[in-house]
């Protein structure tokens, strides 16, 4: 997309995210309940920051909270090429790691992100994406937590953009370039 865009009606609703993201912090409690560590949950810049504020909300566990910022994208396409723009100050070394992306796509960046991580020797990594959208996948990746399996559809809102755009929707919504 290098033009103009359109909004449909919102493939996912606020009300169907608050659901789901609820469903998710019960799984991710259940797994860490009994770990004895801490859960440090690293978020992925600036997409995954709506996604993880609510998230966050409903995780009580113990936990600590960083962030980083990495891209292969370029406008709405993917480069091929991950960038670490920004990278975490936290110790993460004997935790466990939870990973919050907005979208798998490629799968470049989630990989990506999961190598570095596991470099720093925490006791587990693992991956919470509020979308997913296999169709796009370039690389294998393991998703331990998927909110939604959506379509090979552009989507912006809740957090995803398109050039800094649309971040601030309630829902998500499919996005397409206007016909003239």
């Amino acid at each position: 997309m290098t033009g103009p865009i359109e909004l449909a009606d919102p493939l996912l609703t606020a009300n169907q995210i608050q659901s789901r993201v609820r469903s998710l912090a019960d799984d991710i409690n259940g797994t860490f309940a009994n770990s004895g560590r801490r859960l440090s949950v690293i978020v992925v810049l600036k997409g995954a920051c709506f996604f993880a504020i609510d998230l966050l909300r409903h995780l009580t566990l113990d936990v600590q909270v960083d962030f980083l910022r990495a891209s292969s994208y370029l406008g709405a396409g993917s480069t091929g090429e991950v960038r670490l723009l920004y990278d975490i100050t936290m110790a993460i070394a004997g935790t466990d790691v939870l990973l919050v992306e907005d979208i798998v796509d490629t799968g470049l960046t989630a990989t990506w992100l999961r190598r570095h991580l596991a470099g720093r020797s925490p006791a587990s990594v693992h991956l919470v994406t509020l979308l997913d959208k296999p169709s796009g996948r370039r690389v294998d990746v393991n998703i331990d937590w998927s909110g939604f399996t959506i379509p090979d559809e552009f989507v912006v809102g809740y957090g995803l953009d398109y050039d800094e755009a649309f971040r601030n929707l309630p829902g998500v919504y499919v996005a397409r370039e206007v016909q003239e």
